[in-house]
């Protein structure tokens, strides 16, 4: 996922999640159990669900990590835009059938825990592959390396199959090996090398539903 910050690695710790910079605690959780049950299948470790308000928060701190946003603007994004992306993914589920899931910890210390997201949505700028549909991830520092967002991507592709869409594209920062590496797991092709209209440079992967 392109897009500034917003909008998925030597082995440290990400910062301490018992509390975000200049926020108390989150929203109510009463709404995001009512959504999980509309989310695809649940895989080993994790369950996914449409995102509740609070996932904003949660998506907040645990992307709060430097290495988690390398490949995203370099700088922990406001919670402003984590706010507008989990909304805007709400309402992309309920129009298309799917959309960037929110990953919920089903084992051992990250029971509960919001992990990150992954998922499909309809590509959201000018320039590019443009009326398309994007899958994309992203997860918390602890949770690199245990095939989670393979796993996530796999079962986010079954709802957006589900919804009818034929193909996806990936749009991967240059450079960014993890996820490479993620699409090519998921049988993704390089279609194309492309340029962001800031200059970066960039990898389009394309699959076939």
């Amino acid at each position: 996922m392109l897009e500034p910050r917003q909008e998925a690695q030597p082995h440290t710790q990400p910062p301490s999640q018992s509390q975000p910079p200049s926020q108390s605690q989150p929203p109510s959780q009463s709404q995001s159990q009512s959504q999980s049950a509309s989310a695809p299948q649940s895989a080993t470790g994790f369950t996914l669900r449409v995102p509740a308000e609070e996932d904003a928060w949660h998506w907040h701190r645990v992307f709060d990590h430097p290495k988690v946003m390398e490949f995203h603007g370099g700088a922990p994004a406001e919670l402003s835009e984590y706010q507008e992306l989990a909304a805007r993914q709400r309402r992309h589920h309920a129009e298309h059938g799917f959309c960037m899931y929110s990953m919920v910890g089903t084992e051992g210390e990250a029971d509960g825990a919001v992990l990150g997201f992954t998922g499909a949505q309809p590509w959201p700028h000018d320039w590019g592959p443009v009326g398309e549909v994007e899958i994309g991830w992203r997860l918390g520092r602890a949770y690199w390396g245990r095939g989670y967002a393979t796993q996530a991507a796999h079962a986010a592709l079954e709802a957006v199959r589900a919804a009818g869409v034929r193909s996806v594209v990936a749009m991967v920062a240059a450079g960014n090996e993890r996820s490479v590496a993620v699409t090519r797991r998921l049988g993704m092709r390089h279609a194309e090398t492309f340029r962001t209209p800031s200059g970066r440079e960039g990898y389009c992967f394309r699959l076939d539903l």
